[in-house]
């Protein structure tokens, strides 16, 4: 269909791998130039190096630059950029941004500033999916103070979970399994919660034992137009951070995703919803489901639906916001299975505890149905200012089988040194024969993924291995130079001064 809006110039509001991945849906499109922003802890990361202009926006502390409005707004008026993508984190769900952007007359690639503050508050959102007929897990109503939670506890009954009513990812929610819990978690969650996002209001739902995390992606134009593209399975969490995902749902049947995306659909649609969302569910073992919440972005993990769609999430982003008009034809059909890893700076040894330091060697995964979204490189440095997301490791195949398998070919092939990452994990967890017969739920990792020391001693034996490899590889090719040369950069980044914008 017919695209009415130009668009020729994107910012991106974002940092790390999902700007290099919106960068190179621009580039694929054509005619898009491409505008990045850097902190100061940036300057020299991969995203920057990939743009047509770039520009500073201040210190490394998400507040002082990826979080500051202003200074983003001023960047893309200078710039002379047409429209803004927010990607994943910092600012993508903030409706007061997606407003300033509308103010300006800056197209906001994402939803309308009401859908997101809509579905940005969890309390109102619950009421919302009430009234749409949208079933939500029993829990408590919007306002309550903590004397009102503290009878809805024993109404609603343990186990319960208290959590924050304006953010998610985990944070401001705590497990409750018995009474003398449950004061101790409320002022828990209510600290977190302030701190997290400035608001401190908590609620209250009914635990799900053993229940799935499954979402689904959803697209709606701007001419009323909603479709979904099936389910991703998200249950293989830590303290409620999504680690590994795939899509299809080995737990789901024909007659369930019907159903759950006719109600994803009608989700979207009660908040008049625009561009790419996802609708997300606890579905127990009897295959009853519950709205959970509604992410108004791009998903981390939206490689594994387009991998078994087709689609191009990003693209199918940037022409929505140009005015694309979904039809019939836009149906999809799933084809095969796609499996995600989640690779992080963190030690799995040291109870997940976050690494920073330069990535000394980076050897990527390559081969069929292997694809690396990631922002780093050997010589990166990971600072502690952001989340410890490095990259995401996603393997396709005909069966869930086939691209397990292709994922544990692509975990051994794939190495990272100078920092702990979280790969011994998720090479464990290909190998659990419980994840492998699709046995799992949202407390798996927690219950049956424990990382032993011993396994520790093992992994360490194989990266000094390597470590002495790639020592005696560089002192061949040090005595193999009969003529010392100077060391000369035939990249083009070294022209990175020549095209880079400085904002003074």
């Amino acid at each position: 269909m017919a695209e009415t809006t130009l668009i020729k110039k994107v910012l991106i509001a974002n940092r790390g791998e999902i700007a290099v991945r919106v960068i190179r849906a621009c580039r694929e499109l054509g005619g898009i130039d491409v505008v990045a922003v850097y902190s100061d802890a940036d300057r020299e990361a991969l995203h920057v190096r990939y743009a047509d202009e770039v520009y500073p926006i201040g210190a490394a502390a998400p507040r002082a630059s990826y979080l500051n409005i202003e200074r983003l707004i001023a960047v893309a008026r200078r710039s002379g950029a047409d429209a803004i993508h927010p990607g994943y984190g910092f600012l993508s769900e903030r409706a007061e941004f997606a407003q300033a952007c509308q103010d300006e007359g800056i197209i906001f690639i994402g939803p309308p500033p009401d859908a997101i503050a809509r579905m940005g508050d969890k309390l109102k959102a619950r009421a919302l999916m009430q009234q749409a007929g949208v079933p939500v897990v029993p829990g408590t109503e919007p306002g309550l103070d903590d004397e009102s939670l503290r009878r809805a506890a024993g109404q609603i009954g343990y186990p319960l979970v208290v959590k924050a009513a304006a953010g998610g990812g985990g944070k401001g929610m705590r497990i409750v399994r018995e009474p003398s819990q449950f004061e101790p978690a409320l002022q828990a969650a209510h600290r977190e919660a302030e701190a997290a996002f400035g608001d401190g209001t908590v609620y209250l739902e009914k635990l799900i034992e053993g229940a799935r995390h499954i979402e689904f992606q959803i697209l709606a134009d701007l001419h009323g137009n909603t479709i979904h593209l099936g389910e991703r399975e998200c249950s293989i969490q830590r303290r409620h951070q999504k680690l590994f995902e795939e899509s299809p749902s080995s737990f789901m049947d024909d007659d369930l995703r019907a159903r759950m995306g006719a109600v994803a659909i009608r989700a979207a649609q009660a908040v008049d919803y625009v561009n790419a969302g996802t609708v997300e569910f606890l579905v127990d073992p009897d295959k009853n489901f519950y709205f959970l919440e509604m992410n108004t972005r791009l998903q981390v993990e939206h490689p594994v639906t387009e991998l078994v769609t087709g689609v191009d999430l990003v693209k199918e982003q940037i022409r929505i916001a140009r005015g694309r008009k979904m039809g019939p034809e836009d149906g999809v059909t799933l084809k095969g299975w796609a499996v995600e890893c989640r690779i992080n700076a963190e030690d799995p040894y040291n109870n997940f505890l976050p690494s920073v330091g330069q990535v000394t060697v980076h050897i990527a995964p390559t081969g069929p149905g292997v694809r690396l979204d990631s922002g780093i490189y050997a010589g990166y440095e990971v600072t502690p200012y952001y989340d410890s997301l490095l990259a995401k490791l996603i393997a396709w195949g005909e069966t869930r089988g086939e691209a397990v398998l292709r994922m544990r070919r692509a975990l051994a092939e794939y190495k990272i040194m100078g920092l702990k990452t979280n790969l011994p994990f998720h090479q464990k967890l290909m190998d659990s024969t419980r994840f492998q017969a699709g046995r799992i739920h949202t407390s798996f990792a927690e219950e049956f993924m424990i990382m032993r020391d011993e396994d520790a001693n093992t992994d360490r034996a194989e990266v000094a291995a390597i470590l002495a490899t790639l020592v005696e590889h560089q002192q061949r090719q040090q005595s193999s130079q009969i003529v010392a040369r100077p060391k000369r950069d035939v990249s083009n980044w070294k022209w990175f001064s020549r095209w880079e914008r400085m904002s003074r």
